[in-house]
């Protein structure tokens, strides 16, 4: 390189090579003396100057490159260059190990892996003039290690999903550099990694296991173990236990045959050891007893009751005892000729496959049930024990389909008495209901009664009085039905997401006034809470309720009321435990310091009706209410209480993975427009709530035409008339309900609007609350003005 440097034109770039400054010459100097590849980038442009093992490096782009501007001879990594100039010549280093570029060196880019220093050339100004590269490529090692590792992680995945235990230990001390699921599991041995086998288990002293590690590392020879006894603590102060592991211990070699540790793997053999050493001790004393029992075997084969057999490898009993015949019907030649498979019910065959094949592998089968088909047809549940020995498995089998049997009266009366528990809450519920709707109904009809009397006679001062009475009495009812809906599951939510944590905090305020000052009111909301997809409103007075309930628990002297959130991820068992399917769910949990309540109050908390405060002080539906709405939200109430100590109550609902909603935070108008003569088809099998909704149509401007069932509502629909809008009950007479009505209308009228109206929330007759683009629903009873709101906001979309 040197001659070629020397024979090189710089007069475009560096200027005759006899005027370079000392810094530049001496620099070239060294660099053309090294045999590792060094490149000078000099001045502003990194003008490049470069050793042979440089030109190595370079390839395909030698000896183009010498001579030319850094970031135009290699313009692929032009702002990595331009990077290394700017840091360079601003006097300062840069160095990457196993730094990786794409370059075209050989007509294609390819990726490659160097290590680089970068350092300045101080020129005799005192400043940074150039800047020196030393370049070691690393293509052949870098992936070559890369793959090394991808296959070190394969095998290292390979030993984790293993289903016998494995154990690396490295060195003489055997320090423990890997354990698996398996030997977790046998061993406990979480936290072994790091530490010498000696000082992570030492359970095993004094067995002669650290011996064996000792002289397999010291010889390079494996040593294998058949069902060896060893006796250990899972935990330091835990009880021994005593297992029968069949493994190995087999040396590791490094890449120059030497023994660097030792790879143990095996597998927990203890059950089908216990088996093994039964049978032997059976085999032991049959042989002992066989003389003089062999006539009496003989009988018992004869005799006994339960079924008896040896079954070979394929699945056929080669022998069988008469009790075949006496309980099943089969003879001991149809049994010999049929498979066990053929004779199984459909819904055992897998399971019994299972069992089977666990059999061919040593393992007993110890009260295993399946049912057996008989000869008529019938099946019989048996219960089988078989023992596998010498290729065959000898079996006995025990009818218990009379046990069976009991069992299916058995829970046969269980859910009976739950019928019966059901009816008599429901009667409970409808004494509640009756006597909670006579005194509401007491007041609407007396008031009534006395606002007729006083038309009749004239007098209408003070008749507000008793329009008032009626129509609180009314809303009174209608509150209660809401309540009763949320027991029972069927009130019509509208759900949305919602963030509980923000949903307390616009409510903070309002609980505190209302608990009053003697009670501490502290509000603990998990961050980062899931939404969950609630109706807002029945979770603020269910939260509302809970609160209350806590004040007054902790009454009179007062104490401390915690709201608090937190996101929960229940598992098949914590799940099972809540009566919930396993996922994500978000708990909104209220606890008090109160007097707590005990086992009894506890399993009627949620009756309606009951209630454990003074008469007059609480209905015993807020509870009930609660309950209802959370499960049919998808969620689960419990109740963890203790006497003396207080109560917590805790909501838990179905995590909600979508969007927030935007709040809307309209005003609602204050006055409905009128319409402009619309049609409206109004169906209604109540003549009163009909009557009522087409006078509030006639007096804001529609026209209405009336429809006393679905029948008769879906010919008006299907006719010329003009219809703008289909108001319609959810329950009509006649076999078709307002949602079927409306599904038929639009398939000739597409584009119809519908407000469905219901007392009663069918919801699956609505479609589960997923209602299609133009439908509406309002539950009654309903205030005159948000009907006539309803309308014209249909109207107008």
């Amino acid at each position: 390189m040197g001659a070629r440097i020397a024979a090189y034109d710089w007069s475009g770039s560096l200027g005759a090579i006899e005027t370079w400054p000392g810094s530049l010459r001496t620099t070239v100097g060294l660099l053309l003396h090294s045999s590792v590849p060094i490149v000078l980038l000099w001045g502003e442009d990194g003008v490049m100057i470069y050793n042979d093992a440089y030109s190595v490096f370079a390839g395909g782009r030698h000896p183009e490159l010498l001579g030319s501007k850094v970031r135009e001879g290699w313009p692929e990594v032009a702002a990595f260059n331009d990077n290394v100039m700017r840091v360079g010549l601003a006097g300062g280093t840069l160095a990457y190990k196993d730094q990786v570029l794409v370059l075209n060196r050989t007509g294609k880019a390819e990726q490659a892996w160097m290590n680089l220093d970068y350092s300045p050339v101080i020129d005799e100004t005192g400043a940074p003039g150039g800047v020196i590269a030393i370049v070691v490529e690393t293509t052949e090692r870098v992936p070559a290690e890369r793959r090394q590792l991808e296959a070190t992680e394969r095998q290292r995945q390979q030993f984790e999903q293993a289903p016998g235990f494995i154990i690396v230990m490295e060195g003489p001390e055997h320090v423990v550099a890997f354990v698996n699921n398996a030997h977790r599991r046998v061993f406990a041995s979480d936290g072994w990694e790091g530490m010498t086998i000696r000082e992570a288990f030492p359970s095993i002293a004094d067995q002669g296991f650290y011996e064996i590690l000792d002289q397999v590392y010291a010889t390079g020879e494996a040593v294998e173990f058949e069902a060896a006894e060893v006796r250990y603590r899972r935990v330091r102060d835990g009880p021994e236990e005593t297992r029968h592991l069949t493994f190995v211990y087999a040396p590791i070699l490094d890449v120059t045959g030497v023994v660097s540790g030792v790879f143990c793997e095996g597998f927990d053999v203890t059950e089908a050891h216990k088996a093994n050493v039964a049978l032997r001790e059976l085999n032991t004393d049959l042989e002992r007893k066989v003389v003089e029992r062999t006539q009496a075997r003989a009988l018992t084969w004869q005799v006994s009751p339960d079924l008896m057999g040896a079954l070979n490898s394929q699945g056929y009993f080669e022998t069988s005892n008469p009790a075949w015949q006496t309980i099943l019907g089969w003879s001991e030649a149809e049994v010999a000729s049929t498979s066990i498979f053929e004779l199984l019910h459909p819904d055992d065959l897998e399971r019994t496959r299972e069992g089977f094949a666990l059999t061919q592998i040593g393992q007993p089968a110890i009260r295993f049930p399946n049912r057996y088909r008989c000869k008529d047809g019938s099946y019989r549940w048996i219960s089988w024990v078989g023992v596998p020995e010498e290729g065959m498995v000898y079996c006995t089998g025990r009818d218990i389909t009379e046990e069976k049997a009991a069992e299916v009266e058995l829970a046969a009366a269980q859910e009976a008495l739950r019928q019966a528990q059901k009816m008599e809450a429901v009667g409970q519920l409808t004494g509640g209901l009756a006597h909670d709707f006579n005194n509401l109904l007491a007041g609407i009809s007396g008031s009534l009664e006395m606002l007729e009397k006083r038309i009749g006679e004239g007098r209408l001062s003070g008749a507000e009085r008793y329009i008032t009475a009626a129509q609180s009495g009314a809303r009174r009812a209608a509150a209660l039905t809401q309540r009763l809906l949320a027991f029972a599951r069927r009130q019509t939510l509208d759900p949305k997401p919602t963030d509980i944590n923000r949903l307390i905090g616009g409510m903070e305020d309002l609980i505190r006034r209302t608990v009053g000052p003697t009670v501490e009111l502290e509000v603990v909301g998990a961050g980062g809470l899931w939404m969950t997809r609630v109706d807002a409103s029945q979770l603020e007075s269910s939260l509302l309720n809970l609160c209350l309930n806590g004040r007054d628990a902790m009454a009179p002297d007062g104490g401390r009321l915690t709201i608090e959130t937190a996101n929960k991820w229940l598992d098949e068992r914590a799940a099972r435990e809540r009566e919930l399917p396993p996922g994500q769910y978000v708990s909104l949990c209220v606890t008090d310091t109160g007097t707590g309540m005990d086992a009894e109050t506890m399993a009627r908390a949620f009756d309606p009706f009951f209630t454990t405060k003074p008469l007059g002080q609480g209905t015993g539906l807020g509870l009930s209410m609660t309950y209802g709405f959370v499960r049919q939200s998808g969620g689960q109430v419990r109740i963890y209480s203790e006497i003396g100590k207080g109560t917590t109550m805790c909501l838990y609902l179905p995590r909600y993975a979508g969007a927030m909603d935007e709040a809307d935070e309209s005003e609602p108008a204050a006055a409905v427009d009128r319409g402009d003569g619309e049609t409206v088809l109004v169906i209604d099998d109540e003549p009163t709530v009909r009557m009522l909704i087409v006078e509030v149509l006639e007096e804001n401007g529609y026209s209405a035409i009336e429809a006393a069932d679905g029948p008769s509502g879906l010919r008006v629909l299907q006719s010329d008339a003009r219809i703008d809008l289909l108001i319609s009950d959810v329950g009509l007479p006649g076999g078709l309900n307002g949602r079927q009505i409306a599904d038929a209308a639009r398939q000739t009228r597409p584009n119809l609007k519908v407000l469905f109206i219901t007392g009663y929330a069918e919801n699956a007759a609505v479609g589960n609350g997923h209602l299609d683009a133009g439908m509406e629903i309002v539950t009654k009873p309903f205030a005159i003005a948000t009907l006539g709101a309803k309308i014209r906001e249909l109207i107008d979309r």
